[in-house]
């Protein structure tokens, strides 16, 4: 389980193609710092294994060929920066909102409108996960607990064939400690709605509630 709350803006340094996954390596000297075999680390978003932790500021994460399936992870190269965010520790403050690491579909960066204090970014929304997403709720967007700011359709599908959108309002923290400050339109972001959302919907369409 996450936060939301990205701890460190990190780097990948090496792919390795397998047959039906992926192995990537991964600077980060902050969530490296205390991490071991078997530890959980966010890497936009989507919650991966640490292998191996290399030389006290890397570590090596195995991602099946589900994960890239469904995630931006596919996409990423040896240079690409990353949000990364260790598991949350149960004594510690809820900076952001209950996040699973666990990706319900990719949106597209398509538009930034930039303020004097602030940046509204607007990201397609597929039709998929579109219903759990609301004005003032929250979403993770690669991995960062976001408050929807925005929504609509679109008279048009975008490029990547959905019509609905949101948009997030970025403080200037944000822009300049995660990757989304360099997202420029056109790129594939992860998303995860609030999972309660999911479990309320489960429960009336079981007529629990």
């Amino acid at each position: 389980m996450f936060t939301g709350i990205v701890e460190e803006l990190g780097e990948i340094v090496a792919t390795e193609e397998l047959a039906d996954a992926a192995r990537l390596t991964i600077r980060g000297k902050l969530v490296t710092s205390d991490a071991g075999h078997g530890d959980s680390i966010a890497v936009n978003g989507v919650c991966l294994t640490v292998v191996d932790v290399i030389d006290g500021d890397s570590f090596t994460v195995d991602v099946m060929q589900e994960t890239l399936n469904r995630s931006s992870i596919g996409g990423l190269d040896t240079g690409s920066r990353v949000n990364l965010e260790r598991a949350a520790a149960l004594n510690s403050r809820l900076g952001g909102h209950l996040v699973q690491g666990h990706v319900d579909g990719t949106g597209t960066v398509l538009a930034r409108t930039p303020s004097e204090n602030w940046e509204v970014v607007r990201i397609s929304l597929p039709d998929a996960i579109a219903r759990y997403v609301v004005e003032k709720g929250s979403i993770t967007v690669d991995g960062i607990s976001l408050t929807v700011s925005g929504l609509g359709v679109a008279d048009a599908p975008a490029a990547d064939g959905n019509r609905d959108w949101f948009e997030v309002s970025l403080i200037p923290t944000t822009l300049s400690m995660t990757n989304l400050g360099a997202a420029v339109a056109g790129t594939k972001v992860n998303l995860e709605v609030d999972v309660i959302a999911k479990y309320v919907e489960r429960l009336q369409q079981r007529g629990s509630v």
